[in-house]
Order: C-alpha cells, then sequence, then structure tokens
C-alpha cells in the first residue's frame, strides 16, 4: 500500500525503442540518451510516488537493449517502484528476464487509499493489440469497487486518426463491453492511459477519459515517415482522494 499524500502522482514514460548500441538513432533520436534525460527529470521530482513504463522498451529486439534499460533506471537512483507493461516490440520473457527488484515490481494492481491502478496486457503476436478474455476477467476480479480506477495499456483502446490505428487493438467493441459493465454499478474506472501512439492526447469515451503518452523516443507526426518532434516527454498523472485527476505533460 502507497501511502496516502496532496495527490497520488504517477509518472507515466513510454516507447523508449532502444538498440543495442547506445549510440544508435531511432528517426533521428539518439533515444538512450532521451531515455536517460526522462529518468532523471522523473527521479528529481520528490512529489512522485510511483513510476509505469508502458512498453516499446526495444527497438531491435537485442538482450542488449533490456541491459541497458535496467542501466538507465539503476543511474536514475529512483526512491519509487517502476511498474512494467510489454509493448508489441517487447518479449515478456526477456522482460521478466532482466526487469526484476529492487528497481522494478511486477504486479498488476498497484493500491492507494483512494485508488488502484490496474496494469493492462495488450500485447499480441501482431503489432495490433489484444485484451484476451482471460485478462479481462482477471481485471474485473482485481478491481475495488470502493476505489478509483486507473487502468494502463500498451495500445490505445479507441481510435486516435492517424496511420497508427492499423496497430490499435483489435477486440475494441469486447473491451468497452467490459468496461461499461464494470463501470454500470459506479463508473469507479475514470480512466485509461495508453502508450504505442508516440503523441499526447486526451479523449473520452463512455464518460472514461482516455490520455495518451508521448514517447521518450520520438513522437509522430501525421505520416510515419514524419516525426512530428525527436524531443522526449513523459506525462504526470495527480490522482486526487475525491475521484478528479489532472495531467500534464513534461519535457524535461
Amino acid at each position: 500500500m502507497i501511502s496516502q499524500r496532496k495527490a497520488f502522482t504517477v509518472a507515466q514514460f513510454s516507447d523508449c525503442h532502444l538498440f543495442s548500441d547506445k549510440s544508435s538513432k531511432h528517426f533521428g533520436a539518439n533515444v538512450w540518451q532521451n531515455l536517460t534525460q526522462v529518468l532523471t527529470d522523473i527521479a528529481s521530482r520528490k512529489n512522485i510516488d510511483c513510476a509505469v513504463f508502458t512498453g516499446d522498451l526495444t527497438q531491435d529486439h537485442s538482450e542488449l537493449s533490456y541491459q541497458y534499460f535496467v542501466e538507465a533506471v539503476a543511474q536514475a537512483q529512483f526512491s519509487i517502484p517502476v511498474y512494467f507493461l510489454a509493448g508489441n516490440h517487447d518479449d515478456k520473457k526477456m522482460m521478466a528476464k532482466y526487469l526484476t527488484a529492487p528497481n522494478f515490481q511486477t504486479n498488476s494492481t498497484i493500491s492507494h487509499d483512494f485508488w488502484q491502478l490496474q496494469l493492462v496486457d495488450s500485447k499480441s503476436d501482431t503489432p495490433s493489440g489484444l485484451v484476451s478474455q482471460k485478462s479481462l476477467t482477471e481485471l474485473a476480479q482485481r478491481i475495488d469497487n470502493n476505489k478509483f480506477q486507473l487502468l494502463m495499456m500498451h495500445h490505445h483502446p479507441v481510435n486516435i486518426g492517424y496511420y497508427i490505428d492499423k496497430h490499435g487493438l483489435i477486440n475494441q467493441q469486447t473491451f468497452w463491453q467490459t468496461i461499461n459493465q464494470l463501470n454500470d454499478a459506479n463508473m469507479t474506472i475514470k480512466a485509461i492511459a495508453c502508450g504505442h501512439v508516440h503523441r499526447a492526447s486526451q479523449l473520452s469515451k463512455h464518460q472514461v477519459d482516455i490520455y495518451t503518452c508521448p514517447a521518450t523516443s520520438v513522437q509522430f507526426g501525421e505520416a510515419k515517415e514524419k516525426m512530428a518532434s525527436i524531443v522526449p516527454s513523459y506525462r504526470l498523472f495527480y490522482l486526487n482522494s475525491n475521484g478528479t485527476m489532472t495531467s500534464e505533460i513534461i519535457t524535461p
């Protein structure tokens, strides 16, 4: 249980796309430097309760990229727990091998006095996302209806409006049927936060706010060949005891 403060503050960072060579670039960005810049900023902020990485650790699928991710987190010297989800580029076995205590936590539910964060696995065998029926059933079992809920996942559960939608969540209808059923009683699921789209946005569906996270690597433009920015960013959430929340984008 994470102790209560004025607000339960969560840092979400996502999509670092590391290589086996720290000098390698992704669409012109040195992704290793971008990641360490973001992690240093997160570690410097004393009001943050935990950090959640929402996937796409690796770009070249190398074992070294997982080791470098662990190295970057260790260098930041976090005093807070770091949780993580697999993205479509990631290998869950590699994550389990390298992302271990004391720097990382493997819980699917993060509990606070008034809030729960639920980490939802959306990785499939393709670049697109899929939240299995088993995962949806387990999610329903984990939810404490006496607490407000923020769901976190890699893939976006709604269409964003550009080319990344072809790799979004392929079972959106089933996913939202479950969310609506869980919210029928008292609307405890307040928001969903995702990575994958490489840009910050806020949408809403069925009275649930949806936040997308900018990447630590590069921010996507409207066309895959055109990056909007190679400047790294991340998102902060401030979760209040009355169920309200605010969020801001941090560009170190």
